[in-house]
């Protein structure tokens, strides 16, 4: 079999690896990106990319439905499912052709097929190329993909999965999904918008339990108006085709039946098939890669970054994690801090988080108040009928360092990025509060729940001193 040398081999042409794999390149490395399915992984091809393009589909149709509270008036409005699927696929096929460019602009050799170590410092390529490469630094960038229950393992006709519910071409009448977390409540949100009568099998006391409480509590109110049914504290025991859809198993009361069902009740990491002990690569007990802050195994040499070492199963982690992982390959002492990963939840209302709730700081040991502000309050909201929602703070009372955020409206997944960008230079709310929000938006938001960290709000009424 043919043997190849390269500076650098990344295996998992994901937003991980292929972002490794420029940095990596563009100083001046010879690298190997190998990709067994399709270049831009998980995100691209089956996760962020084609989920917000149908929920880009579905805002839309949320403004339409709006439209006689704008004094416009549109009569009679219908949509045809079959062209937003096709929209999908053409949007993720033209990204991921631009990405075949960005990569053949920095000389990085794609190879195509499934990758197997031989040693250390030896792969095995197998499918459209076949050989051998070898190289003194690989970056493992393998991902994820969605867990199957043995107990209801997804058939992808009636039992679908995250990945298999993007090629629906024809809507269901009602659509039950198992797991409240983020997956399940963006697809939740997305089909309840086009009709689909959405039911949320959940089998702990919230949704979205791992963003705190207020997260949950809201997001399960704004469902509810939206008709969206929330079953909580329900454990499913297997679901079974009928007649005319599926009966969901549900242990100690009546099953549930609904068209199609969505398993949406978490994801694995892809690490089994990569003969990684033979290369001395040490895992967890789920299979995550074991690494340190400078995303280095145990195995000089060996990276692993990503969803692989599950740590924050987030694209732009990964992202991150790649730059992390070349930098040290090219000899920089860069280390990874996690501090300020924002995270954001599509659903109808937008939900993004960062840093500490007001709960895991108090844990934490900081004497930790909250700002919160209401969208109620700002005119840009107002007048956009984007009323929706609130955005707060979380700070250290005696130093007024910003701990954490949570904000929970329209364009959420944009407003996160100031708070990022605060919690990760570790501002306080004093630097928030003096900075100059530009008037009419929902930015100010901001501001003033800094503002209400320190107790001294100006829109809302002060709080009465005892």
């Amino acid at each position: 079999m043919e043997k190849k040398k390269f500076d650098v081999v990344v295996i998992g042409a994901g937003p991980g690896g292929y972002v490794a794999a420029i940095k990596a390149a563009q100083n001046g490395k010879s690298v190997a990106l190998i990709e067994k399915s399709f270049l831009g992984g998980t995100c691209l091809n089956v996760g962020c990319i084609p989920t917000k393009t149908l929920l880009a589909n579905a805002e839309v149709m949320h403004k339409i439905n709006m439209a006689e509270e704008y004094g416009i008036i549109t009569g009679p409005v219908s949509f045809d499912f079959l062209k937003m699927k096709t929209r999908k696929d053409q949007v993720v096929e033209k990204m991921r052709q631009g990405l075949d460019g960005l990569l053949k602009s920095n000389k990085i050799t794609v190879l195509s097929g499934k990758a197997e170590f031989m040693s250390p410092t030896e792969i095995k390529v197998i499918g459209d190329d076949n050989l051998i490469v070898e190289a003194e630094n690989t970056i493992i960038a393998t991902g994820s993909e969605p867990l199957d229950i043995p107990a209801f393992p997804c058939d992808h006709t009636r039992i679908l999965n995250s990945t298999s519910i993007l090629e629906l071409t024809q809507l269901p009448k009602s659509l039950a999904i198992i797991g409240g977390g983020y997956i399940g409540c963006e697809f939740a949100s997305l089909y309840a918008e086009f009709g689909v009568k959405v039911t949320i099998l959940e089998a702990l006391p919230s949704i979205l339990s791992l963003q705190g409480k207020a997260v949950g509590d809201f997001l399960s109110a704004a469902f509810e108006k939206q008709g969206i049914d929330i079953k909580t504290n329900v454990f499913v025991e297997g679901i079974d085709h009928t007649e005319n859809g599926v009966s969901v198993k549900l242990k100690g009361t009546d099953p549930f039946k609904a068209e199609l069902a969505l398993v949406a009740v978490g994801r694995r990491v892809n690490s089994g098939s990569l003969g990684l002990e033979k290369a001395g690569v040490k895992v967890g007990p789920k299979g995550a890669i074991v690494v340190n802050d400078k995303m280095q195994t145990n195995v000089p040499g060996i990276y692993a970054i990503g969803d692989v070492t599950g740590e924050f199963l987030l694209a732009h982690v990964a992202s991150h994690q790649g730059i992390i992982a070349a930098s040290n390959i090219l000899g920089q002492n860069v280390h990874m801090h996690y501090n300020a990963v924002p995270a954001v939840i599509f659903t109808n209302p937008e939900i993004a988080t960062v840093g500490m709730t007001l709960e895991q700081a108090k844990e934490a040991g900081f004497n930790a108040s909250i700002g919160k502000f209401p969208f109620q309050a700002l005119g840009k909201s107002v007048a956009t009928i984007d009323t929706e929602g609130f955005a707060e703070v979380i700070i250290d009372k005696g130093t007024r360092q910003i701990l954490g955020a949570q904000v929970i409206g329209h364009d959420a997944s944009t407003l996160i990025a100031e708070m990022a960008l605060a919690i990760h230079n570790e501002l306080t709310a004093d630097c928030v509060a003096d900075t100059i929000h530009a008037h009419p938006t929902v930015a100010e938001a901001w501001m003033e729940a800094a503002l209400l960290a320190n107790d001294m709000p100006i829109h809302l009424p002060p709080k009465r001193k005892k």
